[in-house]
């Protein structure tokens, strides 16, 4: 079967990746590796990869695009599967993506991602994150959405062939957020993306910090507008980062 290699991008995530770690331990059957790559964090995040014995890549840019290439630059593996240090995904998730990819006429897929903390579960936020990924192909780019484009963001745990990834150039780096989607829109030109019928679960801190309103008013606008052309280096503005 093919190699699952999986890459962390990092920035002052002590928090939550001695969790994410150790579940990325009990994987059955285990991936081929799982590299982080740290964008300069100031906590104990670099300590508790070393402490678990994975492997860290510096990145001189704390940007997760850049970041992310930088690990597909360094994986080994012939699967690239990139994942949110505040992700938990499901102890199979390897022969999920193996199979998924057995299929060469799906080049790319994701999971459904649930939303939750540890007071709540944001079901409202989680359905949401489900149907964009359906309607805003299918209202934005309804050319593409029938030749299989999915919206596919970093918290649904997006994995593609490396080849595949390399053909697209990989990660626009002079973008600070929106590049997965538009990873999503190279990789189409390939194949197919699907999003797998599994839950993976992410954190609601972004949420949690902003407040309901003000985080959907957010996602919303932002995804609108990107929808219509605008640059994902002028939204990066309305999008502050929250660990």
């Amino acid at each position: 079967m093919d190699r699952v290699s999986i890459i962390i991008p990092t920035l002052n995530e002590a928090g939550c990746l001695g969790r994410t770690l150790r579940q990325l331990s009990i994987l059955n059957p285990p991936a081929w590796e799982v590299l982080v790559v740290d964008g300069g964090s100031q906590d104990e995040t670099v300590a508790i990869a070393l402490s678990s014995k994975t492997p860290v890549i510096s990145s001189t840019t704390a940007q997760r695009s850049v970041q992310m290439n930088l690990g597909a630059e360094a994986a080994t593996g012939d699967i690239l599967c990139f994942l949110h240090a505040d992700t938990l995904v499901p102890d199979d998730i390897v022969a999920v993506i193996q199979k998924t990819l057995c299929d060469r006429q799906i080049v790319a897929g994701g999971f459904i991602s649930l939303m939750a903390g540890s007071q709540h579960t944001r079901w409202g936020f989680s359905l949401h994150n489900y149907l964009k990924t359906y309607y805003a192909p299918l209202l934005f780019r309804p050319h593409l959405f029938f030749k299989g484009f999915r919206l596919l963001f970093g918290d649904q745990v997006i994995f593609c062939h490396r080849t595949d990834f390399l053909e697209c150039d990989g990660f626009d780096a002079e973008l600070p957020i929106m590049e997965e989607a538009d990873l999503c829109l190279k990789l189409v030109r390939l194949g197919r993306l699907k999003l797998v019928n599994r839950v993976v679960e992410s954190s609601d801190r972004r949420v949690a910090s902003w407040g309901e309103l003000k985080a959907i008013s957010i996602y919303l606008a932002i995804g609108f507008l990107w929808g219509f052309g605008v640059s994902g280096r002028y939204l990066k503005q309305f999008y502050e980062d929250i660990r």
